[in-house]
């Protein structure tokens, strides 16, 4: 005898796979049409029909049903009539499915919101606080005073001194016009004593205008001869920054000598994105630490705010105003800096108790009973786990801070239904003349919906009344339960 191969073997066995769920199939077609042209039981068949109001069925129809299953049913059923005056998706959860999915709750409160904005700046100088060292005359620098970059030099210190042939013909001319002036001040005519005073005045205001100080002309006028140099002092007190300033060498007006710098303030700058931008404002307080200062904290003020946005970085300049009386603060030193936003009295909840989608901010409302009601709300800005709402809620009011995902799930998923319920033409107050009944089960194991027709729950229809009869164990759930609205026993779909 020829032995099967594998292939055979393998299309034997899918061939008997078939005719088993073929059979199978059968089988439980057989028992269901047997099931729905059984007669009814006498004890059923003997018993009085009952009208009942549209929409409740008689606990007397429900072999099986005890009394505080009839209760339960009578508690859904006012349940679901005092949530049809609620808000459309408003759903209602029991005390220990709120427990499974841990639903927890907050107070919507007024406080003051204060926040602490945080940025990087780096430490400039004072623009307003630079001297520029310039001579107004050419000439020639014989004697430096000031001469290393980063020395601290005073106001008044000598600089420099300079020799300029223009200078001193100018120091003669004044001393001529002194003396002129002095000879022709008892003369008797007015107009020469008038142009005496006139020449000896533009004298001394050409000398002023090059820079020479009033003691300087004094010392002039006491000695009565002209000096062959003249010395230039700093205008301000600070720092050296840079110098050009040597012996022997040949200046003119457009030489740069010095560079003073001031550092008893100092400015820092930082950068803010542009949505930061609205909370920053002029005169607003900033504070500073530095890694290498630890624990000493700077106080300074917001100075300026620049009109420009960077293309690249999408963020906006800022310049910050601290003082440095012990000149310890240098420049392009890196600082960590906090401005302060007050924002005033503002109505706050937890951020986790929003629902963010992007267009729209939602919060559920806790009301008695067990219902949650969606509520959509207008945010402001966030801050320390807060959002700033600005409209919408209350103070007082009772929201949801914790399991507000899986609350808004069932909200969803019931409004839905009931969107489809009302293009059917379906209300839960209709439920028993219609063909279908809607069952909604809310546990902590998920959603569960089920569309059931009572041609398919194990009940035959008699005269428009339901009629017990006899149900296959296998479709009964283990937990079965009469529905509020119909009077049904649950059963799996298969």
């Amino acid at each position: 005898m020829k032995m099967p191969t594998g292939l055979s073997l393998y299309l034997i066995g899918f061939a008997l796979f078939i005719f088993g769920i073929a059979a199978g199939g059968l089988v439980v077609y057989h028992f269901e049409i047997r099931e729905r042209s059984a007669p009814a039981p006498a004890s059923a068949s003997a018993q009085p029909q009952q009208k009942t109001p549209q929409g409740k069925a008689p606990a007397a129809d429900m072999p099986g049903m005890s009394a505080s299953k009839n209760a339960a049913a009578g508690g859904q059923a006012a349940s679901a009539a005092s949530a049809q005056n609620m808000a459309p998706g408003t759903v209602m959860l029991s005390p220990a499915t709120q427990q499974l999915i841990n639903v927890t709750y907050t107070t919507v409160r007024r406080t003051d919101m204060k926040r602490t904005l945080r940025t990087v700046g780096i430490i400039q100088m004072d623009e307003e606080k630079i001297s520029h060292v310039h001579v107004k005359i050419a000439g020639w620098i014989e004697k430096v005073d000031l001469d290393y970059v980063g020395k601290l030099i005073k106001k008044g210190q000598p600089l420099f001194t300079l020799y300029s042939p223009d200078l001193v013909s100018t120091e003669q001319e004044y001393l001529i016009a002194l003396k002129g002036q002095q000879y022709l001040s008892k003369a008797p005519y007015a107009d020469v004593v008038s142009g005496a005073d006139s020449l000896l005045n533009a004298t001394r205001d050409r000398l002023k205008l090059w820079d020479v100080t009033d003691a300087q002309i004094r010392t002039l006028e006491k000695s009565g001869k002209a000096a062959r140099t003249m010395t230039l002092y700093s205008p301000i007190s600070g720092f050296v920054m840079s110098r050009n300033a040597y012996e022997q060498a040949y200046v003119t007006p457009k030489t740069d000598l010095y560079d003073i710098a001031d550092l008893s303030t100092i400015w820092v700058y930082v950068d803010i994105y542009e949505y930061e931008a609205p909370f920053v404002h002029i005169g607003q307080a900033a504070s500073m630490q530095l890694s290498y200062f630890p624990g000493k904290t700077y106080r300074g003020r917001v100075a300026y705010v620049y009109p420009t946005l960077d293309p690249k970085t999408r963020t906006i300049k800022v310049r910050l105003e601290f003082p440095n009386p012990n000149y310890a603060l240098k420049p392009d030193m890196y600082a960590d800096v906090q401005l302060a936003i007050d924002y005033g009295k503002q109505v706050v909840v937890p951020s986790q108790a929003v629902l963010n989608s992007g267009t729209r901010q939602v919060v559920f409302i806790a009301k008695p009973g067990g219902y949650f009601e969606p509520r959509e709300i207008k945010v402001g800005d966030e801050f320390n786990g807060q959002y700033a709402v600005l409209a919408g809620l209350k103070p007082g009011e009772k929201i949801v801070a914790s399991g507000n995902f899986l609350i808004d799930s069932e909200s969803r998923l019931g409004a839905a239904m009931q969107g489809m319920m009302a293009g059917m033409n379906m209300s839960p107050s209709k439920t028993g003349k219609k063909r279908g009944a809607y069952e909604k089960e809310s546990h902590f194991r998920g959603h569960s919906r089920a569309w059931r027709s009572p041609r398919r729950s194990g009940r035959r229809m008699v005269s428009g009344q339901p009629k017990a009869g006899k149900s296959l164990s296998f479709l009964r759930t283990s937990d079965s339960a009469p529905n509020a609205g119909t009077g049904h026993h649950r059963r799996k779909e298969v």
